[in-house]
């Protein structure tokens, strides 16, 4: 007699696990700290745990992968996904990736604190890769241990969701689980290290393939395995490019890369129209398929200030700052060019790429910026001094940018509101009222007259201004000090905030009545406390 699993439990999770059918392994099977030559990736175990606890699931992320929610709330879903228990088509692995950090060649990196479980295909044939961070020690953790701190992966957790609930194209988080073990930490990176409490986040992606993945085998001279890896990802993620013959070509490779600068641009694009800061652009944080990856020091502009970086590494040279990540997405794309050079062997047609990804990035923002301004279309002659001047406006006095954009969609144009009324409609987003001297008012009701008749020319209402305006401008982001508030319960037990805001997260553009404590500019007490402005990398 055949016994059949049940229709979204665990036991009907399909796993193919393509990839490491048809990559070449590591040789050594020894889980110790190592380079690893010849290989795409090298099979690892979790480490075991005594009590793990589930904190909090992503119901969409697991029918996503054909899992009930009721799946999700047994003992088997925590055991498997904090690496307990491994189901039996599970076959775990860590990958091998170099990249570059701080614009510096750092060699090999690899999955120091991830462990992949496996690839999942769901109902609709879609291919799903299940990782496990925090899970233990593999060949690429240098000198750290592998695992996460309940920080950190918080953090993580709500961060994946709330971003793809914005629109933002970005790796998805299944769950969040204590490991129940103690792990030791620098926070601050000065000498003080203690125990918090561990967790593991289960990410899930089509895959997890990074531009450092092919800079690794590039600066090894491993070019056959470049080959193949170039071959494998164009073959799994993005058949479409393959010609009738199946195999690639110089030319399958040319448009590759071209659709990589294109959805890398589309990417940051989605980051500026939220004001999202990455913080970590290195080149082993880039996703080959234009997706958010690794949320470390992110975090949103609260002021708006193009030169914030949540990166407390990055403080001095701010090279990950707001105003600088499209230029940076362009030099990671150069680093990722270099490295497929041998594929192409021919310059001007990578180069030619690589300028495109400018335009590409120009056009979309152009449309990005007349989307949150509530316009038909962007029209240089006049939006680029528009947009210019609201961008010099906001820096003169602490401006909060989520606040004063949804603010902006309820002033009326309609009609011709005195201007201390169109004023007063902003008030909510500005954090040192007594900044608002009377040039500054003069200059932002200038502009605000400019704004109303670039609107009136455009013939639309206020009614449908305001739709258009608080679909693509959120009115609930994950800032900082929220995310550290819910750290702060978790860490004592209670986890009710983390599921909390991962449900106000699930509608970030809807007015919730019942969760206006969520929209609020940060408090004060916030300002400079650890954890709700900068953060380290320290996890």
């Amino acid at each position: 007699m055949t016994i059949k699993n049940s229709p979204g439990s665990l036991e009907s999770l399909v796993f193919d696990n393509r990839f490491i059918r048809e990559m070449p392994a590591d040789s050594e099977t020894t889980n110790y700290c190592r380079q690893v030559t010849g290989a795409c990736y090298s099979r690892v175990q979790p480490a075991s745990l005594n009590k793990p606890e589930l904190v909090a699931c992503a119901r969409e992320v697991a029918e996503l992968l054909g899992l009930d929610e009721a799946a999700c709330h047994t003992d088997s879903f925590t055991d498997v996904f904090s690496g307990n228990q491994l189901l039996p088509d599970m076959d775990p692995y860590a990958l091998c990736y170099g990249g570059h950090q701080f614009g510096n060649w750092a060699g090999q990196l690899g999955d120091g604190r991830a462990i992949n479980l496996g690839e999942v295909i769901n109902q609709e044939g879609q291919r799903f890769t299940l990782q496990l961070k925090g899970a233990g020690k593999t060949p690429y953790s240098r000198s750290a241990d592998g695992l996460a701190v309940l920080r950190s992966s918080v953090r993580e957790f709500l961060c994946s969701e709330a971003m793809y609930h914005l629109g933002v194209p970005t790796t998805r988080a299944l769950s969040l689980i204590l490991s129940g073990e103690q792990v030791m930490r620098d926070m601050f990176y000065d000498g003080n290290a203690k125990p918090e409490p561990g967790a593991i986040v289960c990410r899930v992606a089509p895959s997890f393939t990074r531009f450092g993945s092919f800079q690794i085998f590039a600066a090894r001279g491993e070019n056959e395995l470049l080959k193949q890896l170039a071959d494998y990802t164009i073959k799994t993620d993005f058949p479409h490019l393959l010609p009738d013959a199946g195999e690639p070509d110089k030319a399958v490779y040319l448009a590759w890369f071209n659709e990589i600068c294109r959805t890398t641009a589309e990417m940051v694009v989605h980051w500026t129209r939220g004001g999202f800061v990455h913080g970590v652009m290195n080149t082993d944080n880039m996703s080959i398929l234009g997706l958010t990856i690794d949320y470390g020091p992110y975090g949103w502009l609260e002021d708006f200030d193009p030169d914030w970086t949540p990166n407390t590494t990055d403080a001095q040279g701010r090279r990950y700052r707001f105003g600088n990540q499209a230029k940076v997405a362009q030099w990671n794309l150069f680093q990722l060019a270099n490295a497929i050079y041998s594929l192409v062997d021919e310059a001007e047609p990578l180069q030619q790429a690589l300028s495109d990804y400018g335009h590409t990035y120009e056009q979309l923002s152009q449309r990005m910026m007349a989307d949150k301004l509530g316009l038909n279309q962007y029209q240089p002659d006049t939006d680029d001094e528009l947009c210019a001047e609201l961008e010099a406006i906001l820096q003169l006095v602490e401006t909060d940018m989520t606040l004063f954009y949804r603010q902006l969609a309820s002033i009326e144009l309609d009609k011709n509101q005195p201007p201390e009324d169109r004023t007063a409609a902003l008030q909510a987003a500005y954090y040192q009222p007594e900044q608002l001297t009377e040039d500054y008012q003069n200059r932002l009701n200038s502009w605000l007259d400019s704004y109303q008749k670039r609107v009136q020319q455009d013939g639309t209402a206020d009614r449908e201004r305001r739709t258009r305006m608080n679909k693509v401008n959120p009115k609930y982001v994950l800032r900082n000090y929220l995310a550290q508030l819910a750290i702060d319960k978790s860490e004592q037990g209670d986890h009710s905030l983390v599921s909390e805001l991962l449900e106000v997260l699930r509608h970030p553009y809807d007015e919730q009545p019942d969760k206006q404590q969520f929209a609020e500019k940060r408090p004060e007490w916030a300002r400079s406390r650890a954890g709700c402005s900068m953060l380290s990398c320290s996890s």
